[in-house]
């Protein structure tokens, strides 16, 4: 194996986004269709509240998800890959909060900080460098024990800089 193999590459995660995101639209769409009570006139009000709430629908299914024993979002469970800290360990609550909240900055710079995903060594966007997170294809160490019958190895550390 070389040592690219190991991260999720650009197409995978954005594939993984995708799934997620038809998901998370499946609760969000109707809710913000139940809050238009007026059939379609622009409320202010309804719109602002359907938009804090799916932000908030969204921040909480990703940073639940990715801090959880599982270490991914459906969509990158069905892709094959979890989310770690820099060592391979699961990350807290609190770091994948900050993940979810420096996509923003990913995004407000063209995009460019998550096309840097097809660019740097250890596949990482901007928002994985500012929270310390490395998105790495195979199962989280949980999920690798109960189908293999009996305690998973960590995945492997990221190789050292300038390997």
């Amino acid at each position: 194996m070389n040592g690219t193999s190991m991260y999720a590459g650009f197409w995978r995660r954005v594939a993984a986004a995708l799934i997620d995101g038809l998901l998370l639209s499946l609760v969000t769409v109707p809710l913000s269709l139940a809050l238009d009570g007026d059939g379609g006139a622009v409320n202010t009000t309804a719109s602002a509240t359907a938009s804090t709430l799916s932000t908030v629908i969204s921040w909480l299914y990703s940073s639940l998800m990715e801090s959880s024993s599982k270490q991914a979002t459906v969509g990158k469970m069905a892709l094959g890959i979890i989310v770690t800290d820099l060592e391979g360990r699961r990350i807290s609550f609190g770091r994948a909060t900050g993940r979810y909240f420096a996509k923003i900055l990913s995004a407000l710079i063209l995009g460019i900080g998550y096309l840097m995903v097809a660019f740097t060594e250890r596949k990482q966007g901007l928002h994985d460098m500012v929270a310390g997170t490395l998105v790495i294809r195979g199962q989280a160490p949980s999920q690798v024990a109960s189908s293999a019958g009996g305690p998973a190895l960590p995945p492997p550390p990221p190789p050292p800089p300038g390997v």
